[in-house]
């Protein structure tokens, strides 16, 4: 059988996920694989378009009956969440257009927890690429940005109004969650999907050149330095194993947000996932 995969282009999937997409990880299948947005991917695990998918935690809701949430090969830690960005010296979003990633990402169902009592007057659903220039152009007050932004928004002449990030952590006191690995029912045991994800991950820190070209080559554009900074913040001891405090952090933001009404309920996040 061929895996069909689905991944960001992200230096954090592209570094964990290339000894499997290469075929060295021993006893896997080969792997198909297609790099899209998480808010692409979203979208296409709810028709079942792939047999393992990076998502947003903020979609599980409308996912787990048809997938298994694995433990392993995602992006949660600390220190690594979304930031609104703003020109200026703005600093709340009274009357303000928003432009984010998209509407069941992660990054927008934090920023819609924290802006509740104040929310802006507009949300735009924009490309990820575009967020950081269409602020600096001014046909937005402020944008939600994640992943290599963190590093790269001076550039474009913008401020840090929120770290969604610090906000959630000092909030929960809990890591943050951003992007799951699901494995579709019925198309790929979880148990051996995931042994393949964590043999992947073990090579990509026993030799971080093996997949230095590869990384590189989906970067967009990415300087190496900021390319080494973004793995390092995002591929960490969550992305080997969700542990303890990885479980908390899904379940508290998903159960949180459903008492908001912003996401349907849905049953434990331990429940539904493999977990050995």
């Amino acid at each position: 059988m061929t895996l069909s995969l689905a991944i960001s282009p992200c230096p954090n999937d592209t570094f964990v996920f290339d000894a499997l997409v290469h075929g060295r990880v021993p006893g896997a299948p080969p792997v198909e694989v297609t790099y899209a947005d998480v808010d692409v991917t979203n979208t296409a695990a709810e028709r079942g378009a792939f047999d393992l998918v990076k998502v947003s935690y903020a979609a599980l809701p409308w996912l787990l009956d048809d997938y298994h949430l694995l433990p392993c090969g995602g992006a949660l830690g600390r220190g690594c969440g979304p930031l609104v960005l703003t020109r200026g010296d703005r600093t709340d979003l009274t009357g303000a257009t928003v432009a984010v990633p998209g509407e069941r990402t992660t990054a927008y169902l934090l920023f819609r927890l924290w802006s509740a009592e104040r929310p802006p007057a507009r949300i735009e659903v924009v490309p990820f690429h575009e967020i950081m220039p269409g602020v600096a152009a001014g046909r937005y007050d402020a944008g939600l940005v994640i992943h290599e932004a963190r590093f790269t928004y001076p550039r474009h002449g913008l401020t840090a109004l929120v770290d969604l990030g610090e906000w959630w952590e000092g909030d929960s006191g809990l890591p943050i969650p951003l992007g799951a690995i699901l494995a579709r029912k019925g198309a790929v045991d979880p148990a051996e999907a995931a042994a393949w994800i964590r043999e992947s991950v073990r090579q990509a820190w026993a030799d971080p050149e093996a997949s230095r070209e590869y990384v590189l080559s989906h970067a967009q554009e990415m300087e190496p330095d900021v390319v080494d900074r973004h793995i390092a913040l995002y591929v960490n001891e969550f992305t080997a194993d969700l542990g303890e405090a990885g479980f908390a952090a899904v379940e508290a933001l998903l159960g949180r947000a459903a008492d908001a009404g912003l996401v349907p309920q849905t049953s434990s996040s331990r429940a539904t996932a493999w977990t050995s």
